[in-house]
C-alpha cells in the first residue's frame, strides 16, 4: 500500500509506529467499520474484527461495509474481505461471535495496543471496560449515536465526563469511578430525537468512528497542536 503522502505529514518513524500497533475492534457497525476504514489507511497492518452479526439491508444508510451486494453474509468475513483490497498485506483476525464475559478471556489480551468498543450490546460494553480496566488495556468506548443529527456535537473525553448521553449514564452505574476515569469515550452531547425507533443518518457514526481513529493516531504518534 503507497503511504508516502501519509508518511509526508507524519513521518517515517510515526508511520512505522502506526504500521506496528495491534487493536481489536469490537462491532463492525456504523462506528466500528469507520474506525476500521481510517485505521487501514493509516497504515495500521495488524487488527482483530469481532462481531457476530450479518450485514443486514436496514445497514444500508450507515455502514461502510454494506452494499447491496453482500446482504446477508457475516459482517467480519465482508469487513476483512475490505481491509485486504485496501492494503493486501494487514494483518486480519476474524471472531464471527459476540463479546460475552464468558468468552472474553479468550479473545482479547494483553497484546493489544488499542480496544474498541463499537458494539450495541450494553452488557457486552460493561464487561468488556472491566476486563480493559483490569488488564490495563487502552479502550476507547462509543457511545449512542441513534436518534442524533448534528455531528458536530460529538467529543472524546472519559467516560466520567459525560452529559447528555443516556446509554453512557447507564454504563456510569455499573463501573467505579477509577473505571469510569480509565475509559475513554465518544459520545455526543446533542439531546436524542423524541421517536420510537433508533434512527439513523450516514454521518453520525462515521463522524464517531473517525473520532476513535483520530484519538488512537493522537495518542500513538503524540500529535501536538
Amino acid at each position: 500500500m503507497n503511504l508516502d503522502r501519509l508518511e509526508s505529514l507524519i513521518g517515517k518513524e510515526n508511520l512505522n509506529k502506526l504500521q506496528n500497533i495491534k487493536i481489536a475492534i469490537v462491532g463492525i457497525g456504523g462506528v466500528g467499520g469507520y474506525v476500521l476504514e481510517g485505521l487501514v489507511r493509516s497504515g495500521v497492518m495488524n487488527i482483530t474484527l469481532i462481531d457476530g452479526d450479518k450485514i443486514d439491508s436496514t445497514n444500508l444508510n450507515r455502514q461502510i461495509i454494506s452494499t447491496s451486494n453482500n446482504i446477508g453474509e457475516l459482517k467480519v468475513n465482508e469487513a476483512a474481505k475490505r481491509v485486504l483490497q485496501i492494503n493486501p498485506d494487514v494483518i486480519v483476525n476474524k471472531f464471527s461471535i459476540f463479546l460475552t464475559k464468558e468468552n472474553i478471556q479468550d479473545i482479547i489480551d494483553n497484546d493489544f495496543d488499542y480496544v474498541i468498543d463499537a458494539c450495541d450490546d450494553v452488557d457486552a460494553k460493561i464487561e468488556l471496560i472491566k476486563f480493559c480496566y483490569r488488564n490495563d488495556i487502552k479502550i476507547i468506548s462509543s457511545m449512542g449515536t441513534a436518534k442524533k443529527l448534528d455531528g458536530t456535537k460529538f467529543k472524546i473525553d472519559t467516560l466520567n465526563n459525560t452529559k447528555y448521553c443516556p446509554l453512557a449514564k447507564k454504563i456510569r452505574k455499573s463501573l467505579s469511578l477509577d473505571e469510569q476515569k480509565y475509559t475513554t469515550v465518544v459520545y455526543s452531547e446533542e439531546v436524542k430525537k423524541d421517536i420510537n425507533v433508533l434512527g439513523s443518518i450516514s454521518y453520525v457514526p462515521a463522524i464517531a468512528g473517525l473520532l476513535i481513529c483520530n484519538a488512537i493516531i493522537n495518542d500513538i504518534i503524540k500529535i501536538e497542536n
